[in-house]
């Protein structure tokens, strides 16, 4: 028997999802809950499992792991890249890595939700009003005023075309953006030290790298306006998390919206979950039923491919 590993199964939902029995009789499918990260006890769980379907980088999968996985033959990750997955260490050990595609556009959407919630104090005044108050904020508009976007590929573009469409002007800084570019996308391009000093939101929109980590930093934040807000839907490393942490106790911005953190799932006693000039979602910007459905539906592809020899959608070679 092919035993298949789910994990992180946040909603419980990815059994049905799609349809498991194209891979029976000879899989057995299994889905797991809960986050679980320490490697030993990892190991144990998925000891005799031949392959893994992992959801984005909730469960990091390091030489460590995999050492200690002698039945594993496969990984499907969703998504085609994931930075939490050793893709080397896999590869050495005959272990193949195979992806999904994932829309773009959810991410794009949620952005949008967490710039018009933290301005205008949506979720603070729905609180609110589950109180018995009314109307107890001003929030601020979103036209004339100035979008800063940070990495204008895919997810930056759309992000940018929504913000033409409520009269903001856009700006926007990445370490390869060229002017020709920004302006495809409706942008000006800027230097990163002007975006941060003339952005009323500051929305990022770059993928985790060794050149992106910490990217975002306590000299980029103390330029930003006092009246500003910082939005991050793409990974919480991007910000050096201890200086955002103390530009928002010192209310030296406005706020920030942020869907992403330095470790997910944010632990309960986290300090930011304390403050009351945050937005915080519990990274929702691929969390849309449309997604999980192409991915689940993959990934059982890319077993069926696997176990009949014709592998697809590989990772890493």
């Amino acid at each position: 028997m092919f035993r298949v590993a789910i994990l992180d199964d946040y909603q419980k939902v990815a059994l049905s999802m799609t349809d498991w029995k194209i891979l029976e009789p000879e899989v057995e499918v299994q889905a797991f809950a809960d986050n679980l990260i320490d490697v030993p006890k990892l190991a144990e769980r998925l000891h005799t499992f031949d392959a893994v379907v992992a959801m984005r980088e909730r469960t990091p999968m390091p030489r460590a792991l995999l050492e200690r996985l002698p039945n594993l033959r496969l990984i499907v990750t969703a998504g085609m890249r994931n930075a939490a997955i050793d893709i080397e260490a896999a590869t050495s050990r005959g272990v193949l890595v195979t992806g999904t595609d994932m829309l773009a556009h959810p991410t794009a959407e949620l952005t949008w939700g967490l710039i018009i919630g933290i301005m205008r104090h949506i979720p603070f005044e729905a609180a609110a009003m589950r109180r018995g108050a009314w109307q107890t904020t001003l929030g601020r508009g979103l036209q004339r005023k100035t979008l800063g976007i940070i990495g204008l590929g895919r997810l930056g573009a759309q992000v940018a075309t929504v913000g033409k469409a409520f009269g903001m002007k856009v700006i926007a800084w990445s370490q390869n953006l060229t002017a020709e570019r920004a302006e495809a996308a409706g942008a000006t391009l800027v230097s990163k030290e002007q975006l941060f000093a003339e952005a009323d939101v500051a929305t990022i929109h770059l993928v985790l790298s060794d050149r992106t980590r910490g990217l975002v930093g306590a000299a980029d934040l103390a330029r930003m306006k006092p009246s500003a807000y910082l939005v991050n839907t793409s990974r919480g490393p991007i910000v050096d998390g201890a200086a955002l942490l103390e530009c928002l106790r010192a209310r030296r911005i406005a706020g920030a919206a942020l869907d992403v953190f330095d470790q997910e799932p944010l632990p309960a006693d986290h300090p930011l979950r304390q403050l009351d000039n945050v937005v915080l979602t519990p990274h929702l910007g691929y969390v849309l039923e449309e997604n999980y459905r192409i991915v689940y539906r993959q990934a059982a592809e890319n077993i069926r491919g696997f176990l009949d020899g014709k592998p697809t959608r590989m990772i890493g070679k």
